[in-house]
């Protein structure tokens, strides 16, 4: 039993063990988004979907053909009046019963468009719509990129908040020790020592909700990329160095995906409206059929001239014009339905221009404040700790008391959280920047 109970527990501990981190950096996560993440795959689809549209469309400008069948029985006979004389019997008439009691038909037909203008609207629109989802692709793919980038340094300012919590609670637990030595010597005050534990069970408060923070966040960047759940990830500390941003001049917003989108939409419109203008053009086509038919007193299948069942072949070629000449205006309302459709896509492309303008404006004086600010918090971070390696060597000199030491931890604490906190507006103003210059796809190439 011990032995089963041993092998148990070794088992556990090499599963454990085999669950090794890995190593993710923001190109490999974004990477691993674009290959796992469902927008993107839906993405995809969509372009192969978009091939299957074009195909349909091209298919109007091709040759239909289709067999058709069918098998009539006639239990009453239309009757027909005609004139005797026909028949040397003047001065009276005849009412005679043409056709058979059975008759069946097979046969192909043919048409072939020769001129309509809505299929070679649809032609040249073919190109169009292709290129309308590989840029929605494109931009899917942009969107997936920005949010994991932004989960992305979430998850490692959360971290980096983690080991400076870690680092506290170990300088704290320390001071601590020293101040139990005092009070055990009759050199400190029990509400020293009772101060110390409170603020040492604050720490480790503060440090649970981090880890709980930090597991939620990594949960919600392993979402976004696509990875389970369970999967073990690791941050390079690399990753986030902080370099200056490049600014130029106002970009070209017709690089950017959201405004290409936009003006391929437009594109289309102006194609859609052409499709129904065609519909005051006059249209040809050109038909052809072949038949076989069988007529006789009982089911023509398989059956005779001796069952008194006959088979016969016909076929037609013709050439069908279609003019409109009046449709109730209902051509006319079409037009004017596309006219609006087209009209409002081109106020949201003017609406774009300045959106995308203001997006870049704002960017760029959001990092260059965030710049600023990871300057000052830093120099901050650095007095602080300055400070506190001061007053700690005066607390153990007795030169300090331990509300000195206590507030110059918080204000250690509090400075390494602000230089922290400004390290991710610093890195989600250069997603910004990124995105507003349209070079977020650089995030995979650098």
């Amino acid at each position: 039993m011990k032995q089963l109970l041993l092998i148990t527990i070794l088992s556990f501990v090499s599963i454990t063990n085999a669950q090794e981190k890995t190593s993710l950096s923001l190109k490999d996560a974004i990477k691993y988004a674009l290959e796992n993440k469902a927008e993107a795959k839906k993405a995809k689809l969509e372009i192969e979907k978009g091939e299957y549209q074009i195909q349909e469309i091209r298919s109007r400008a091709l040759p239909q053909i289709s067999a058709n069948g069918s098998l009539n029985y006639n239990p009453i006979l239309q009757t027909t009046v005609i004139d005797g004389s026909a028949f040397g019997a003047p001065g009276t008439t005849i009412q005679a019963a043409f056709g058979q009691k059975w008759n069946s038909t097979a046969g192909l037909s043919l048409t072939q468009a020769l001129f309509d203008q809505a299929v070679f609207t649809g032609l040249r629109a073919a190109k169009s719509t292709r290129e309308f989802y590989q840029i929605n692709n494109q931009l899917t793919e942009e969107q997936v990129i920005e949010r994991v980038a932004n989960n992305y340094y979430q998850v490692y300012v959360l971290r980096q908040k983690l080991a400076l919590v870690e680092s506290n609670l170990k300088t704290t637990t320390k001071v601590r020790d020293i101040v139990k030595g005092q009070f055990d010597n009759g050199l400190a005050k029990k509400i020293d020592l009772d101060r110390m534990t409170v603020n040492l069970s604050n720490i480790n408060t503060q440090k649970q909700q981090i880890i709980n923070s930090v597991q939620l966040q990594e949960n919600a960047l392993k979402f976004y990329i696509g990875m389970p759940i369970d999967a073990q990830i690791d941050i390079p500390q690399s990753e986030f160095e902080v370099t200056p941003a490049a600014f130029s001049e106002t970009p070209n917003v017709a690089n950017r995906s959201e405004y290409l989108l936009l003006k391929k939409q437009e594109e289309l419109l102006v194609l859609q409206k052409k499709s129904v203008i065609a519909g005051y053009y006059p249209t040809l086509s050109l038909s052809a059929s072949y038949n076989y038919i069988g007529q006789g007193p009982e089911v023509p299948w398989f059956a005779k001239p001796s069952n008194g069942v006959y088979w016969s072949d016909f076929s037609s070629i013709g050439l069908n014009l279609k003019v409109p000449i009046f449709t109730g205006f209902g051509t006319k309302a079409k037009v004017n339905q596309a006219d609006v459709e087209l009209r409002t896509v081109q106020e949201d492309i003017k609406d774009a221009q300045l959106s995308l303008d203001l997006d870049y404006k704002n960017a760029k004086t959001q990092i260059e404040n965030s710049i600023i600010t990871l300057q000052n918090q830093k120099e901050n971070m650095r007095l602080a700790d300055e400070i506190l390696k001061n007053i700690n060597n005066n607390y153990l000199q007795g030169l300090a008391s331990l509300t000195d030491l206590l507030d110059a931890e918080n204000a250690s604490t509090e400075a390494q959280n602000n230089y922290t906190a400004a390290i991710l507006d610093y890195k989600l103003a250069e997603i910004k920047l990124i995105k507003s210059k349209g070079e977020l796809k650089t995030l995979i190439n650098n």
